[in-house]
């Protein structure tokens, strides 16, 4: 029985992994490229819904969709209406992904994961490297689906897998919370929801228990990001409470219809599996339908829920512990805790930033301001904290640690001067003098400062995870910011040759947020230097060697 327990568990965590693992590729690869496409479609409700949608299939995860549409709510590039329509979207694009990976496509497993081990290990470049990532993923996926196959067999007949799936069978109220409990607990609607499809494919579960226990899951997966985002903004938090509120009042419609026998449990005329996603899709449409209309009122609802947001210049208690400073090495991980709060400060400056370009406002300037005073704070007393180990107590490699977190706080304190001292003067400049950036001119900005806030956000993975591959590719992205800053600079010439007036006037302005924004990603990127200099990854030099080239000597 033990042995039988730990095989379902495996199986399951396999395709926690492996839906992880897709969902790390796709956004390694093309994470920046689907926040420009998302912010350019959640111009209207009707178009977000769309884009929220192709996100989520394309992430593998509603729940991403949903941290990204509250990065643009919390910056105020997102109204929370339209960030709530982004959000039914991307539910209902998560569910209809679960009905491709159910298709029968076993046979293309071992190909796929031939390919994908190429690709990866392979790749050169990292967009294919993280194709390799992806594809090995959806290979472990079905992998892991056959495995759970496979773990029911020989349990399903017997008699205490008979009792639980007689005794939920009977208690739809029971399997309904179990399954918003499952879901919640693996943090991932989709891969519940296979899970128990594919408990009810072998015959361990019941049709009308696992119908049960699917509508529970997605009452589950509403509270995944109200819960991850509660500390955000008042707009952000009441996104994610209209959604969790529409999805409860589905949730629970469709189980009193359960309990009612109003959902049959042959409603669709296909294999099991596909029956228990199909009523997982049919939530989802019903959600969307009943909720699109009603969005408004859904807000309106949150606001009166939602506590007084608490005051933001409330204390905040340092991580730079002075009992720690007798062990190096716990001082060093205080250190590197203070550091990565320093980066996320950073991140809460760059955000709004170009809002404040956009259109001043006396708030956001000072909430900018406040926070610059935190990162000086911050960059001083980790400096001074450090400063206090003795060389005496420390090894070789715990002194040159201290002395990147060093390094690194220098950088982070240089990019939060860049956010508020030159861009929020640009920012102050453009609302004395009433000037203002073209259209396309500010489509090309906010492609830039999305790219830039894309790498901050990789910044902070890299410092809270040490990953390798992750600093790799934030030193990668370096260059490409330098590219397309100098792509962008070949089109704001091309529109200046055109006379374009808004252009001619803003000009120096325009070069210089671009200019600066490149500068905010390189000592932002600068955190993950220690990593590559570590791994053999980061050259001494970019200068070419002696003897080579045709230029002049």
């Amino acid at each position: 029985m033990i042995s039988l327990i730990v095989n379902m568990a495996a199986a399951v965590a396999l395709l926690l992994w492996s839906v992880r693992l897709i969902r790390t590729g796709v956004e390694r690869a093309f994470l920046s490229q689907i926040r420009r496409r998302l912010k350019a479609m959640a111009k209207r409700p009707a178009s977000a819904v769309l884009g929220g949608g192709v996100s989520a299939m394309v992430l593998q995860s509603s729940t991403a969709v949903a941290l990204i549409a509250g990065g643009f709510a919390a910056s105020g590039l997102l109204a929370p209406s339209t960030g709530l329509a982004l959000m039914l979207g991307a539910d209902l694009g998560s569910a209809l992904i679960t009905q491709v990976l159910v298709l029968p496509v076993q046979g293309i497993t071992p190909f796929l994961i031939l390919t994908g081990v190429v690709l990866f290990l392979n790749g050169k470049r990292p967009i294919v490297k993280q194709s390799g990532r992806i594809v090995l993923g959806l290979a472990l996926v079905l992998t892991s689906l056959d495995m759970i196959r496979n773990a029911t067999d020989p349990v399903r007949g017997t008699p205490f897998v008979g009792s639980l799936a007689a005794y939920l069978e009977g208690d739809l109220v029971t399997a309904f919370v179990l399954g918003a409990l499952f879901a919640w607990a693996v943090h991932s609607s989709l891969a519940a929801v296979l899970t128990i499809a594919a408990f009810a494919a072998n015959a361990a579960l019941p049709v009308p228990a696992a119908m049960a226990l699917v509508v529970g899951a997605n009452l589950g997966a509403g509270a995944i990001p109200f819960a991850l985002m509660w500390s955000a903004p008042q707009p952000v938090r009441q996104m994610v409470t209209g959604n969790l509120l529409a999805r409860g009042a589905v949730s629970l419609g469709f189980l009193v219809a359960l309990l009612g026998g109003l959902v049959p449990g042959d409603l669709f005329p296909v294999r099991v599996e596909q029956q228990i996603i199909g009523l997982h899709v049919a939530v989802n449409v019903v959600l969307l339908v009943m909720a699109f209309p009603a969005i408004g009122l859904l807000l309106r609802l949150a606001r009166r829920i939602l506590p007084v947001p608490a005051d933001p210049g409330e204390q905040r208690f340092s991580a730079l512990d002075p009992g720690s400073l007798r062990a190096p090495q716990l001082a060093l991980s205080c250190g590197q805790r203070e550091l990565l709060h320093m980066g996320e400060t950073i991140h809460a400056m760059l955000v709004p930033v170009l809002g404040l370009i956009r259109e001043w406002s006396d708030d956001t300037a000072g909430m900018i301001a406040r926070r610059e005073d935190d990162v000086d704070r911050m960059h001083f007393e980790i400096k001074i904290y450090l400063a206090r180990l003795k060389d005496s107590q420390m090894t070789e490699d715990q002194i040159r640690q201290a002395t990147d977190i060093v390094a690194m706080a220098n950088s982070l304190e240089d990019a939060g001067d860049r956010i508020s001292t030159t861009l929020v003067g640009i920012a102050d400049r453009l609302h004395k003098e009433g000037l203002g950036f073209s259209d396309t001119a500010w489509a090309d900005l906010e492609e830039f400062h999305d790219h830039v806030v894309t790498n901050t956000q990789l910044a902070l993975n890299v410092l809270m995870s040490g990953d390798v591959e992750a600093a790799r590719q934030l030193v990668a992205e370096k260059d490409s910011i330098r590219e397309e800053e100098q792509r962008l600079q070949v089109r704001h010439l091309a529109r200046l040759r055109d006379q374009d007036m808004a252009s001619v006037e803003t000009t120096n302005i325009h070069q210089e947020v671009l200019r600066v924004l490149k500068q905010i990603n390189a000592a932002l990127t600068y955190v993950a230097y220690p990593i590559a200099e570590e791994t053999g990854d980061l050259l001494a030099t970019r200068l070419a060697k002696p003897g080579f080239g045709t230029g002049r000597r």
